[in-house]
């Protein structure tokens, strides 16, 4: 394949882009990153076009989002859906042909497959440390090279190559409708007792946690007057280990499994005072709600893809983990490297997670 040419005129706040086309197909947490970007877009050109090419079920959740025209990938529709976003965008483009600007935010082979579809002049992608499936072949423009950073963060620095920088980091414009948080409401009294909700499922299976552990951390919430509710979505997965839990649990809770939409899922995590979930999409959704997040890191590091606003109530066993399976610290990996072992979570233990709930129980800002 030709790599693509590079750029010239590189937008700035003086010459401002007409048009931008953003491609995040995935994850659902990965996608509420993009949303401070976007604000950030939107404050410095107010009157810019902003489209998203995006996954089906990421549309689901973000679909009504202010200012932002979605078009969506369905990956399994492969080639042929290619070729469906690029003559949805050309008759979305008109006679200006192309976007000014593209941001490819995502590396995956079939991501760079797809931005060859959409027509722009512009191609912003990842530094070469960050590169991988081919990746410099679709862009021509490149973010700092920047390690160590978040993963918001990082999405958020598509803005540097426009001449703009994220300064400011707000989800404000998350579109969750009325009637989700009157679904929500309707769950449970609110009674003043504080809710402990648990995700207990990541779509990395090596992430995840076990249900004796979940279910001794519940009692143990129990025990101290919280609320437990558990909600998730409807994989056979899923409903397994939410009843296992559920059988090991010497307290009720609310099984909410299955039981919620995409757009009831923010309402929803809202009303909890905090969660506890693997490395997963619900971690970064309660994030975007301002709910505190329990998250049980061993398999990735939560520096990189934990709950962005607060970290003080997750258990970290990422070193340890580096040290058991890979033979060395965390320090000298490469940033980014998960270690998706069998029995990495292993090392999260009952204590670790009850240690950092009584850090949130007693937390002076807890409400």
């Amino acid at each position: 394949m030709t790599p693509v040419p590079p750029a010239s005129d590189t937008p700035s706040r003086s010459a401002a882009p007409r048009s931008i086309c953003l491609l995040r197909l995935s994850a659902l947490g990965d996608v509420t990153h993009v949303l401070p970007l976007i604000r950030t877009l939107r404050s410095a050109w107010p009157q810019v076009a902003l489209t998203w090419v995006i996954g089906k079920g990421e549309h689901r959740l973000l679909d009504g989002l202010t200012g932002v025209d979605f078009v969506v990938y369905d990956k399994k529709t492969g080639i042929a859906g290619m070729r469906a976003v690029r003559r949805e965008l050309k008759a979305r483009l008109g006679a200006a042909g192309r976007f000014d600007a593209l941001l490819q935010m995502q590396v995956a082979a079939r991501a760079n497959l797809l931005s060859a579809f959409i027509p722009a002049r512009m191609r912003v992608g990842y530094d070469a440390a960050r590169s991988k499936d081919l990746h410099g072949l679709f862009i021509n423009t490149r973010i700092p090279d920047r390690p160590g950073i978040h993963v918001l963060d990082a999405l958020g620095s598509f803005s540097e190559p426009l001449g703009l920088r994220q300064e400011t980091v707000s989800w404000a414009d998350m579109p969750v409708p009325a009637d989700a948080f009157d679904w929500a409401g309707a769950q449970w009294p609110d009674d003043g007792r504080p809710v402990l909700m648990i995700s207990p499922c990541s779509s990395h299976v090596r992430r995840n946690w076990y249900p004796d552990r979940y279910a001794a951390l519940a009692d143990h919430a129990a025990d101290a007057g919280w609320r437990i509710v558990l909600c998730g979505g409807r994989s056979e997965l899923e409903r397994q280990t939410t009843d296992a839990i559920l059988a090991a649990m010497r307290h009720d809770a609310l099984d909410l499994v299955g039981k919620d939409t995409l757009k009831q899922l923010p309402a929803l995590l809202a009303r909890a005072q905090l969660l506890v979930t693997p490395d997963s999409g619900p971690m970064h959704i309660a994030n975007v709600m301002g709910t505190k997040v329990l998250g049980l890191h061993a398999a990735s590091n939560p520096e990189r893809s934990g709950p962005y606003s607060d970290r003080r109530f997750c258990v970290d066993r990422y070193d340890d983990a580096a040290r058991r399976f890979l033979g060395k610290p965390a320090s000298a990996l490469k940033w980014g490297t998960k270690i998706e072992f069998d029995d990495v979570m292993s090392l999260v233990t009952v204590d670790d997670a009850i240690a950092a709930f009584e850090r949130r129980r007693v937390d002076p800002t807890h409400a």
